[in-house]
């Protein structure tokens, strides 16, 4: 494991166990350098990605500090899509494209923080609406963490659901963006011709690392990505 994913490790342990509360100092970079052996910029990169990840918060002059939990909390919360369409009151369906281990690629290594030829588990889900292809859900897998993982049924059981129960989170993070499809997209998602397709690129970490990296693929015109908002105090429109 490269030294500034060892650190990210050793202080996602200590939020996940609850040693560091919200607004607990964390090291300095100096600090995690020395207790690491690794240079400053190593740790710096540690502590930033912690940052864009929204579990520490870096403060100028007076040191860096666990995020308050409300801050740790993603605008998207992570949910279960066999739920999300059930409660519309609509029929779930999957189909089981992918099921299989295979070496990893740079491509999948980096962001699961492996080597590149390490072994990772590949899924494709495709999730259907009333028989109607909304999400393809391509997903890699840390075998070390979840080694059970290419022995569900994903026809009954959504990937989500089974790594929840499994391997509790303890961090995501999240990237969005408009994307033109391929044609294995298009294929998968059912689409006569090529439409503009959402695509959400997503980790999941728990207290040993990082466990899954996930893409998923909504068609443009099947697909509404929304939120609210509650401020504890009136703000200024953003």
């Amino acid at each position: 494991m490269a030294k500034f994913a060892q650190i990210k490790q050793h202080i996602y342990k200590k939020i996940a166990s609850g040693e560091w509360p919200e607004n607990h100092p964390v090291s300095s970079e100096n600090a995690l350098a020395q207790q690491f052996s690794v240079s400053r910029m190593t740790a710096r990169r540690a502590l930033q990605e912690l940052t864009d990840e929204g579990l520490v918060i870096r403060s100028q002059g007076s040191g860096t500090f666990v995020a308050p939990i409300k801050s740790q909390t993603s605008f998207m919360a992570i949910r279960n899509i066999a739920d999300e369409i059930r409660s519309r009151g609509h029929q779930y369906q999957a189909r089981v494209h992918v099921l299989r281990e295979e070496p990893a690629t740079g491509l999948v290594a980096e962001p699961l923080e492996l080597i590149a030829g390490d072994s990772v588990f590949h899924s494709l889900v495709v999730h259907y609406e009333n028989s109607l292809a909304v999400q393809a859900e391509e997903r890699y897998v840390n075998p070390r963490l979840v080694p059970d993982y290419l022995r569900q049924d994903y026809t009954q059981i959504t990937p989500h659901e089974y790594l929840c129960a499994v391997q509790p989170l303890t961090a995501a993070s999240h990237q969005i963006e408009a994307i033109a499809p391929q044609q294995a997209v298009c294929q998968w998602l059912q689409l006569e011709k090529p439409e503009p397709c959402l695509r959400i690129i997503r980790r999941t970490w728990c207290g040993e690392g990082v466990v899954t990296f996930a893409t998923l693929t909504h068609p443009g015109s099947r697909f509404r990505l929304g939120g609210h908002l509650t401020f504890s105090s009136p703000t200024t429109a953003v």
